[in-house]
């Protein structure tokens, strides 16, 4: 099998690849620093030669943005073209009443402070004593045109300057675009020394968050004059992987399950419920951990599918700091990961897992399109659920309905409550439900689920805002697509024993996994020292269907690691770049990526340099 290769650049796309590093340098030290601010963007889209209004920048920075790394900001000025002199000639035309090519005073601050973005009279005043070159009271609009392009392109210019007269930033490679610098580049003879890096964050050792891929600030061209490097290159093929037969007369094994789904938390984190499993006595397990399709009977598969899942089974100690890793699933039969073997008697915790490769935070693009309709009035005028809503309500009663009995418990009721709301609902208020929804042995019915959710739309007369914080919650966008969620289901088969399965928590916290994650990783590999460190080990999991490092740090002090993916082949990061830093705490492990291939049916190579920081 052929690797995959990333296609080559054509001049003009690297041209414009060059423009957006310069202006990001313009106002960063790394591109491994993130856009912290609206007034951030702001300036580094004036670098680029854009002169962003209020509602571009309110697309792209909105109330729960906090950050955007380059890769974003990259997209970005795909997306918002430079601004000719032409269009702004002829904005200038339609204010200029007596076509004589001027604009008064009078007509500026009517057509500025009136129209559109409105402006202030001292902001007025500002462009008119700016744009009036002669002082004659009229602004010679063309004139004013020209000098602000003009402006723009030499803003653009100094910019590109600034990047290649610095011969280590030219070379520096930028989130997870890949750069060669262009045969024409000018001369590195005037090149200077970067800055000095910022003082880079702590990632936490017990959290798996996507955004911590840009945790550290420091400058990766300071890196590769200094770094000390590790190089670990595997190779792997889904034809090599081996497989679980089903055992045979599995239907007569005693089986039960449990659904469950996995969360894009808005921090880029994910979540799921745990569970605790109980063997009466000793006996051969089969068990299988899946995404759960949820296509309404169509064709067409459901589009996380495709997601990667893992179930980690750690004992049950009389404290959950006290559980040890038992096993995990490791082997792929199409959709599901599976393990078999011998558990004894006891108790213990299933874990389930996702890398984050393919399920990531997506752009807010929907947010521009006009939402679907949630809720409408009858011919009598009475408020009901539009057919979309009532699938996707559904389907969302299919997730919560854990044990698949068709009716909702109190228990798995709040998991929703909790998950969409924060808050649970009590015994006295699920009588109340008893009394209004349809229920079954006091369990709320699908139907009963439906009118709940009316009765929740009736009571704010038909205003969808918060429907829309509950379809939010549970991973739909406004086209009630599922986008930031995984539905799953595991499935536990023992030959001799009746199984129990249990929901622990939506999110008793991540503790728990990363301990069984970190073991899985070190106890099928050993560590390997960075270049000249004592205390600063990488070890690196090789599954047959992910590669997994961890980073541990004995040293009394803390380290900054370098990470450098660039030269895999048909590889995605759960980081969701491939190049990035990571900081680790003194006397610290933690998970530093995963990796899946892009195409699992083509070979996929894994070539990661790690380098310690210096300072570090």
């Amino acid at each position: 099998m052929s690797f995959q290769e990333t296609p080559v650049p054509s001049d003009e796309e690297e041209a414009f690849y060059v423009h957006c590093r310069a202006a990001y340098l313009a106002v960063f030290r790394s591109s491994l620093t993130n856009i912290s601010s609206k007034q951030q963007l702001c300036r580094a889209l004036q670098q680029a030669g854009r002169n962003p209004t209020h509602a571009t920048l309110n697309k792209y920075w909105t109330p729960r943005t906090s950050k955007l790394n380059f890769d974003e900001f990259f997209e970005i000025l795909k997306s918002e073209k430079k601004t000719e002199e032409t269009e702004l000639m002829r904005a200038f035309k339609k204010m200029d009443v007596n076509s004589d090519g001027y604009i008064s005073h009078s007509e500026l601050e009517k057509a500025l402070t009136t129209r559109g973005e409105k402006m202030t009279t001292e902001e007025v005043n500002a462009i008119f004593s700016m744009a009036d070159i002669n002082k004659d009271g009229k602004l010679d609009y063309a004139e004013f045109c020209r000098l602000l392009v003009s402006t723009v392109e030499q803003c653009q210019m100094a910019a590109l300057e600034r990047l290649e007269a610095n011969a280590k930033l030219k070379r520096q490679n930028f989130g997870s675009q890949s750069y060669s610098p262009p045969k024409s580049s000018v001369s590195s003879a005037a090149a200077t020394l970067p800055q000095p890096p910022e003082t880079p964050r702590a990632e936490s050792d017990t959290t798996l968050k996507k955004d911590s891929r840009s945790s550290s600030r420091a400058s990766s061209a300071r890196s590769r004059r200094s770094s000390l490097s590790n190089s670990i290159t595997m190779t792997s093929s889904t034809n090599k992987a081996s497989k679980i037969p089903e055992p045979s007369g599995l239907q007569d094994w005693h089986h039960s399950y449990m659904k469950g789904c996995f969360f894009l938390e808005d921090d880029g984190s994910i979540s799921s419920l745990q569970y605790q499993l109980h063997l009466p006595q000793t006996t051969t397990v089969y068990l299988t951990i899946q995404p759960l399709s949820l296509s309404h009977g169509l064709d067409l598969p459901s589009s996380w599918m495709t997601v990667d899942t893992a179930l980690f089974i750690t004992s049950a100690g009389e404290t959950k700091e006290d559980s040890t890793l038992v096993c995990f699933t490791e082997t792929k039969e199409k959709e599901k990961y599976v393990w078999k073997g011998e558990l004894d008697a006891g108790t213990y915790y299933l874990l389930p897992f996702t890398s984050g490769c393919r399920l990531k935070k997506r752009s807010k693009k929907s947010l521009s399109i006009k939402p679907i309709e949630l809720v409408y009035r009858t011919d009598t005028g009475e408020l009901d659920l539009t057919r979309e809503l009532r699938e996707v309500l559904s389907d969302i009663f299919e997730v919560i309905d854990l044990d698949g009995n068709g009716l909702l418990s109190l228990e798995e009721y709040n998991f929703f409550e909790l998950r969409t709301s924060g808050e649970k609902c009590d015994k006295d208020s699920w009588a109340v439900c008893k009394e209004n929804f349809d229920m079954r042995n006091n369990q709320l019915t699908r139907q009963g689920f439906m009118e709940l959710n009316l009765m929740e739309a009736s009571e704010k007369d038909g205003d969808p805002a918060d429907l829309w914080v509950t379809l939010e919650a549970m991973g739909y966008n406004r086209m009630l697509e599922l986008v930031e969620a995984c539905p799953f289901q595991l499935d536990v088969h023992c030959e001799g024993t009746q199984p129990a399965i249990q929901p622990l928590s939506l999110d008793s916290g991540p503790k728990l996994l990363i301990q069984a994650l970190q073991k899985s990783i070190t106890a099928k590999t050993g560590a390997k020292a960075l270049r000249g460190q004592d205390n600063v080990f990488i070890y690196t999991y090789r599954g047959e269907h992910r590669i997994s490092s961890q980073i541990a740090n004995k040293a009394n002090q803390k380290v900054t690691v370098h990470v450098n993916n660039e030269q895999s082949r048909n590889c995605c990061s759960s980081r969701g770049m491939s190049v990035f830093a990571v900081e680790v705490p003194a006397r610290t492990k933690l998970v530093c990526q995963h990796i899946l291939p892009i195409n699992e049916r083509q070979e996929w190579t894994y070539n990661c340099v790690e380098s310690m920081l210096p300072g570090t």
